[in-house]
C-alpha cells in the first residue's frame, strides 16, 4: 500500500488563486527596502576618512562601469553636497572625456554651476555645450533662460540670434519673440517673427505668426496682413487648406468684420468644393482625409456663420454653390455627359428666378455645354440630346432674357454646326423659323427659307432634310 497521501476530494476549490495574485501578495509581504543608516561624524578626522570611504565607493563604481553617466553626476553631486566644487568639476570633466557628446551630462554641469550661482562659470559651460551641440533645442533653452533670469538682456539676445543662425524649429523663434515682448520691444519681436514666416514659408508659421500678432502684440492689422500673404504668397498646396481659410474667416468674425468674414468663406466654398465628400478643384492631388475633415468643419462653419451672421439668402448661396461644385464634378469627368449639363442650366436658371442676376453665369454654363460637341459626325442618335441644350439656350434668351437676336443667333449657329449632307434635325428648323416669325422680321425669314431650300436640294428633297 502506498505511503502518499490520497485525494478525496478531487471537487474545485470555492475560492480559486490565480497566479498573479500569489505574486501580489509576496511583493506586498516583502519587508520595507532597508535605508542607509546615518552616519554620524563628530570631527574633522571621521569626517575626512567618511569622504575617503565615500569617494573610493564611486571611484570603484566608475571603475567598474566606466560610461554609465549615472555614476558620475552622483559622484558630482556627492562632492556638491560637501562643498568641493572643483572635485565637482573635476569629475564632469573627466565624465565629458568619457562621452562629450552627451547633452544630459553638459545639462547637468551648467545646472551645478547655476545653483551654486557661478554664473560666468555656467556660461562658459553652456557656451561649450551649445558649441559642440548646436541642434540640441533644451540646451540653448537653459542658457538663453539663464540670461534672462539674471538680467542681461544683451547677452540673452545675444544667445538667440546665434541660435536663431542654426535654422531652429518653431518653438524657438516664438521663444525669441515672446523674450523681446517681454522686454517690451515689440518692433524687434515684429521683425523676428517675419524672419520666422520667410524661413519657414509655410501655413503653419504664418498660422502662428498671425495668432502671435492678435493676442500677444495686440496688433489686428498685422495679423489681418499676415492671412492675406498667406493666401497671395504661399505655395497653392500651402495656401488651399482648410485651415488658413478657416482661421483667417474666425479671425475676422471676432474683430466684427462679418462681410470680410463672409467673403472669405464665399472664395474659400469655391476654391475647395466645401461641401462635396471627394471632390476637389480640377488639377490638385487627392487631398488626405485629414484634410477633407478640415474641409467638412470649414463648410459647417460657413453655415452656422450665416445662421447667426446672415440671412436667408445667404444659406441658399450656400447650397447653391455645393450643387454648383458637385455639377462641376460630374461635367469634369464626362464632358458629354448632357443629362448634368441640363441640370447645372437649370439648376442656375431656378436661381436667377429668385431674385439673383446670375444671366452670365447661366450663360456661361450653355456656352461650355454646346462647346462639347459629340464625337462621331456619322451617327444622328450621339447628336439627340446634344441639339436639345441649342433648344433650351435659345428659349432661355427669348422667354427669360427677351433677347430674340441672340436667340435667333443661337439657332442660326446651331444650323451652321449640324452636318447636314449626313442628317438633320426638323426641331431646329421649325423653332428657328417660328422665331423669325415671332420677330418680323422678313427678310431674315426668306433668308432662312433660302438656307432650307437649298439645304434641301442638296439632299434631294424637303422632306428627308426634316428628319
Amino acid at each position: 500500500m502506498s505511503n502518499q497521501a490520497r485525494v478525496k476530494n478531487r471537487a474545485p476549490a470555492p475560492i480559486q488563486i490565480s497566479a498573479e495574485q500569489i505574486l501580489r501578495e509576496a511583493a506586498e509581504r516583502q519587508e520595507q527596502h532597508i535605508i542607509d543608516p546615518v552616519v554620524k561624524i563628530h570631527d574633522a578626522e571621521e569626517y575626512q576618512s567618511h569622504l575617503r570611504d565615500r569617494r573610493k565607493h564611486f571611484e570603484d563604481n566608475i571603475r567598474y562601469r566606466r560610461e554609465h553617466i549615472g555614476n558620475w553626476v552622483k559622484y558630482a553631486r556627492f562632492e556638491e553636497e560637501n562643498r568641493e566644487f572643483e572635485r565637482a568639476r573635476s569629475v564632469f570633466e573627466r565624465a565629458l572625456e568619457v562621452e562629450v557628446r552627451n547633452p544630459e551630462l553638459w545639462l547637468r554641469y551648467a545646472e551645478l554651476e547655476m545653483r551654486n550661482e557661478f554664473i560666468n562659470r555656467a556660461r562658459n559651460v553652456l557656451d561649450r555645450a551649445v558649441q559642440l551641440l548646436p541642434r540640441v533645442d533644451f540646451l540653448w533653452y537653459k542658457y538663453v533662460y539663464m540670461e534672462e533670469m539674471v538680467g542681461d538682456v544683451p547677452k540673452c539676445r545675444a544667445v538667440f540670434d546665434r541660435w536663431m543662425d542654426w535654422m531652429p524649429d518653431d518653438n524657438a523663434w516664438m521663444s525669441y519673440a515672446r523674450f523681446e515682448g517681454r522686454c517690451g520691444h515689440w518692433d524687434q519681436a515684429k521683425d523676428i517673427m517675419k524672419r520666422y514666416a520667410n524661413a519657414y514659408p509655410s501655413s503653419k508659421s504664418f498660422m502662428r505668426f498671425a495668432k502671435w500678432a492678435e493676442y500677444e502684440a495686440k496688433d489686428v492689422d498685422l495679423a489681418r496682413t499676415v492671412y492675406e500673404s498667406a493666401l497671395v504668397e504661399l505655395e497653392p498646396e500651402e495656401s488651399r487648406q482648410a485651415r488658413v481659410f478657416g482661421r483667417f474667416a474666425a479671425f475676422e468674425e471676432r474683430q466684427g468684420e462679418y462681410e470680410r468674414a463672409r467673403v472669405i468663406y464665399k472664395h474659400a466654398t469655391k476654391l475647395l468644393h466645401l461641401g462635396q465628400e471627394g471632390t476637389q478643384p480640377p488639377g490638385e492631388e487627392e487631398v488626405s482625409k485629414w484634410e477633407q475633415e478640415k474641409r467638412n468643419e470649414l463648410y459647417k462653419a460657413y453655415i452656422s456663420f450665416e445662421k447667426k451672421r446672415g440671412d436667408k439668402a445667404g444659406i441658399e448661396d450656400i447650397v447653391i454653390t455645393s450643387q454648383r461644385a458637385e455639377y462641376e464634378k460630374r461635367v469634369h469627368a464626362d464632358p458629354q455627359d448632357y443629362d448634368a449639363w441640363f441640370e447645372y442650366a437649370k439648376m442656375e436658371e431656378e436661381n436667377e428666378i429668385e431674385g439673383v442676376d446670375n444671366t452670365s453665369k447661366v450663360r456661361e454654363v450653355y456656352e461650355r455645354a454646346i462647346a462639347n460637341v459629340p464625337p462621331s459626325m456619322e451617327e444622328k442618335q450621339l447628336w439627340k440630346r446634344y441639339i436639345y441644350l441649342w433648344i433650351y439656350y435659345a428659349l432661355y434668351e427669348e422667354l427669360q432674357q427677351h433677347d430674340l437676336d441672340r436667340a435667333s443667333k443661337i439657332y442660326d449657329a446651331c444650323i451652321d454646326l449640324i452636318p447636314h449632307s449626313k442628317f438633320s434635325f426638323s426641331k431646329i428648323w421649325i423653332n428657328a423659323a417660328k422665331l423669325h416669325i415671332r420677330r418680323k422680321d422678313l427678310v431674315s425669314a426668306r433668308n432662312f427659307s433660302e438656307r432650307l431650300l437649298a439645304c434641301a436640294e442638296r439632299r434631294g428633297s424637303l422632306p428627308n432634310i426634316l428628319l
